[in-house]
């Protein structure tokens, strides 16, 4: 640990202005009090209340158990007081109690400048509406708030609500360029950015008519008959449907409409720039001054999404806007909002925004690098379980298979076809029609579920199978969660139908005794039939689709630890926690596996991934897919997947399957699909989680093409690469368990110091070695490509090198995006296989980048049980010297049940004269590969 710099200001002086203990310092002020304390030699917590106020103790959600506070060092002047946790430290103003944040060298990593309290009472209970604003430099860059669809990456001056939502991941936590990372205590509704909600246009503008008239835009309406109906719009704010009947979109016209227009002129309460945020299901297209803001988008009617523009406007100044609108169905939804401007200096700043807090309550961590700052928040929040090793393989899944014939005879035909593939996924409808939360198969398409899942596992197969926090109203799970109150009531009260026409309902995750019921039931009809792995589906909770906030709150609450306003983003962790606490309970040994679709600080320690929902099936929403990954993982949560192809799919393309199906020729829209679900798949192969999931047309790789078409031979050959890849990607999972580590990594993780690089939001890392460079736009044969300094391989072509710190022209050939692998690097791949248990661990190819010197430790375990809690794994280090041409091959450490005592090691030496191979046989000794 480093010596702290002794700051100037303190000469080691009285306490008489701080109340101290070994963990914990507090300075009361004129308007509240500040609370400092430590958990760990890198990681600080502030707590804030209003004069008069108590800070309130209670266990946070999103730490981890049993967290311990460390010791603290305070040295205080008349105006301040320092507090040190060796690796950071905090200097509090005694005046107004604000907070900064310096590192052990002295570096400021940022610092308090305003925050506000505002009462709120809910149900009852009282609480204070939050703010907290940080100073923060203008080449300061932000990252992570988890997963968002409007394809942003550096958050810095950006605005963003943080709620859970179908393709939306709300996570409190922010990481800096700056080397430090921020996570904000709050269960409840938060913004980042701007504290205020998004306004209607009519509150921020003058409205004009497309004839002049003022107090409103114009809205044209096709009607699907043909008709044309005019309408004024006083706001654009078709977005939610009516509550509690479910049944109208606010706001809109008593027609289905085949297009509108909303047009009109817009004049500015004041200049400067304008965030506008856009709410829309169906193809929309804005433009503003007759310039295109938004190109033409969408998103299927029950899904609806939000994308994001900016617009500098001058008082007063007439300006036309344009919204060009196709609804996708009778029900569908548009609406645009807008933020009035505000100064440059004050939108730069870090700012937190909670609806319903205790307190303010925050931890600020830093670290040498992003990795040392992700492992503070992983300290704070729990450790990530080493995930099972089938999970690093293949998984198919399609809504839905109908049928036990149906799942079992798709993953024969896989095995037959050779597709490796390790998971196969049985989605929603499993049960009866009115049965949905019974945990029951429908007989009469399941006749022997047990036999089902041992015909899969016979195949090398793992089985996956999808359970809502949902019940209809007549099942006895229902009755035996409502009789202890465990069942929302807002749903029951107002008889919501789901979209499949029946009353229902979620169950209070908040409850423990909830959550042990609720395993209890899962464990009694799902998991004794053998069931490897749970995909907890609409886990924000969606209890319904498209409702404002105020009745979605309504919806979910109260929960057993108070209203839903106070603990509204949480439920997913808790969930994850009956599942994870409930599987181990029962089979302590056999390691859980979790996917949800929404996420909280802490899921990593419930051994849960999460998916990004029900995306569309555009280019643009493949290439949002990579923002929002990225930022995910870089709010800590390690293990991140999305549905390759995109769940919800446009008309054409379903049109063309048809097509496909009755004519054997391929159209032009089923020729994009194909390069669509290939593109997708290149790149995907380099997830944590690879898998392929959606709607129609079917996403198996031999239902996506016939086997002669160049789109079954990309995805083929992406997924026997990832099969290959498996003992590089497996070791690099444990290390997410032992390091802290981060497998998808933006580049700002690896090259913090590189401006051009932290800011490509198109290009990642996958692990150490390879920089993925996927393709978003149908036809494109090659991009532009960013390599940071270094030397790097081309992947796909052995001897190809580039000097980095430059931008080129990279080919990107129908069967592969664009890959390159570090100098230095050492890759261990593995043996063709179908399955990953059919790797015994006897034979490793070992892939050296020549260039630079490089280590790597394979780590190896029985990929299915917790014994590496046992430490029973085992250890190979693998370093290269560039300059001596020498592979040394460590010895092995540890060991585990099933081991294969000695390898059969290939190594390839890669360099700017292709391939150079040794063969060795290793059995556990220390070895040498001379070049």
């Amino acid at each position: 640990m480093k010596t702290p710099v002794k700051i100037a200001l303190f000469a080691l002086a009285t306490f008489s202005a701080a109340a101290c203990s070994k963990n914990s310092v507090t300075i009361n002020y004129e308007g509240g009090s500040t609370r400092v304390e430590a958990y760990g030699e890198n990681i600080l917590r502030v707590s804030k209340v209003p004069a008069g106020e108590e800070f309130v103790d209670g266990q946070s959600l999103m730490l981890a158990p049993g967290l311990k506070k460390a010791r603290i060092k305070v040295e205080s002047s008349d105006n301040e007081t320092a507090v040190s946790a060796g690796e950071i430290i905090a200097i509090i103003n005694h005046n107004d109690g604000s907070v900064a944040f310096y590192d052990s060298e002295g570096r400021l990593l940022t610092a308090e400048h305003e925050q506000s309290f505002t009462p709120i009472e809910i149900e009852g209970v009282k609480g204070w509406t939050v703010s907290q604003s940080f100073d923060s430099p203008a080449n300061e860059a932000f990252f992570g708030l988890g997963q968002h669809q409007a394809d942003e990456w550096n958050y810095k001056g950006r605005n963003e609500e943080l709620y859970q939502y179908n393709t939306k991941i709300s996570l409190p936590i922010i990481v800096s360029n700056r080397r430090y990372g921020l996570l904000w205590d709050s269960n409840s509704l938060c913004r980042w950015g701007d504290p205020r909600p998004y306004a209607q246009l009519g509150e921020v503008f003058t409205l004009y008519d497309k004839y002049g008239k003022e107090g409103a835009l114009t809205g044209t309406y096709t009607t699907k008959e043909g008709k044309t109906v005019i309408r004024r719009e006083e706001a654009i704010n078709q977005e939610f449907l009516e509550v509690p009947d479910c049944v109208k979109v606010q706001n809109a016209p008593d027609f289905a409409s085949k297009e509108v227009r909303f047009e009109g002129k817009i004049a500015a309460k004041e200049s400067g720039l304008h965030h506008f945020y856009l709410y829309y299901a169906g193809y929309t297209q804005v433009f503003v001054d007759g310039r295109e803001v938004t190109p033409e988008i969408w998103r299927t009617a029950w899904n609806p999404n939000g994308r994001k523009f900016a617009v500098n406007l001058e008082e007063g100044k007439k300006t036309s806007v344009l919204i060009k609108w196709r609804p996708d169905g009778d029900t569908s939804y548009c609406g645009l909002r807008v933020l009035s401007p505000r100064s440059a200096e004050e939108q730069g700043r870090m700012n937190w925004w909670g609806e319903m807090q205790d307190q303010i309550d925050y931890y600020v961590f830093n670290g040498e690098d992003i990795d040392e700052v992700i492992s503070g928040y992983r300290t704070l929040t729990g450790k990530a379980q080493i995930m099972p090793k089938w999970a690093m393989g293949y998984w198919q899944s399609r809504e839905r298979y109908s049928t036990q014939e149906q799942i079992v005879s798709t993953l024969a035909e896989m095995r037959e076809k050779n597709v490796p593939v390790d998971n196969i996924v049985q989605d929603w409808q499993y049960w009866e029609p009115d049965q949905w939360g019974s945990h029951e198969f429908d007989s009469s398409r399941y006749p022997d579920p047990e036999k089902m899942i041992a015909d899969i596992h016979a195949m090398g197969g793992r089985y996956m199978i999808s359970v809502w926090p949902k019940f209809y109203t007549g099942t006895e799970h229902f009755k035996e969660l409502d009789e202890k109150g465990w069942i929302y009531q807002t749903a029951v009260r107002d008889s919501v139908e789901d979209w499949l026409g029946y009353q229902q309902s979620f169950y209070d995750a908040y409850a423990e005794g909830a959550r042990k019921l609720f395993w209890e039931q899962m464990d009694e009809h799902l998991f004794g039939l053998g069931v490897d792995a749970w995909w907890m589906d609409a886990s924000e909770p969606n209890i319904h689709d498209c409702t404002d906030m105020d009745y979605r709150k309504a919806l979910s609450g109260p929960t057993a630890l108070g209203p839903s306003t106070k603990y509204f983003n949480a439920y997913a962790l808790m969930n994850a926690e009956a599942i994870y606490n409930g599987q181990r309970s029962v089979s302590p040994d056999q390691r859980v596996f979790l996917l949800t679709r929404s996420g909280f600080p802490g899921l990593q320690r419930y051994s849960t991934a999460s998916w990004s929902g029900d995306i569309g099936t555009r280019w643009e929403d493949m290439k949002a897919q990579l923002t929002a990954g990225l930022n995910f993982s870089i709010s800590g949560i390690p293990f991140w997947t999305q549905d390759i192809g995109g769940f919800s799919v446009e008309n054409r393309y379903m049109a063309a399957q048809g097509i496909w199906d009755s004519t054997g020729v391929e159209n032009e829209d089923m020729k994009e699909w194909r390069e669509l679900n290939a593109r997708w798949h290149e790149w995907g192969i380099f997830n944590p989680i690879y898998r392929s999931h959606g709607q129609w047309p079917l996403r198996e790789p031999q239902n996506l093409a016939p086997e002669s078409h160049p789109a079954y031979g990309a995805i083929l050959a992406a997924d026997k690469l990832r099969y290959a890849m498996i003992p590089y990607i497996y070791s690099l999972n444990a290390r997410v368990h032992f390091e802290d580590y981060t497998i998808m990594r933006p580049l700002v993780m690896d090259f913090t110091d590189d401006e051009i690089a932290i800011n490509r939001d198109d290009q990642y890392m996958f692990g150490d070695a390879f920089l993925v460079c996927p393709i978003f736009e149908y036809g494109a044969r090659s991009r532009e490509v960013y390599l940071p300094e270094g030397i790097w391989h081309d992947f796909y072509t052995p001897g190809q090198m580039f000097y980095g710190g430059s931008y080129f022209v990279a080919d990107a050939p129908y069967d592969h995006v664009p890959v390159y692998v570090r100098a230095g690097q050492i890759v261990p791949f593995g043996p063709d296989i179908q399955y990953t248990a059919q790797d015994d661990g006897s034979t490793l190819t070992l892939k050296v980048y020549a260039g630079a010197d490089g280590d790597f430790t394979l780590y190896e375990d029985d990929g299915l049980t917790y014994a590496y809690e046992r430490g029973e794994y085992s250890r190979i280090p693998i370093h290269w010297s560039d300059g001596e041409g020498i592979l040394s091959i460590g010895k092995r450490s540890g060991r585990f049940d099933g081991m294969s005592v000695t390898k059969a090691i290939r190594v390839e030496l890669i360099g700017s004269n292709g391939i150079t191979v040794r063969d060795l046989n290793y059995d556990g000794s220390a070895a040498e590969v001379r070049f």
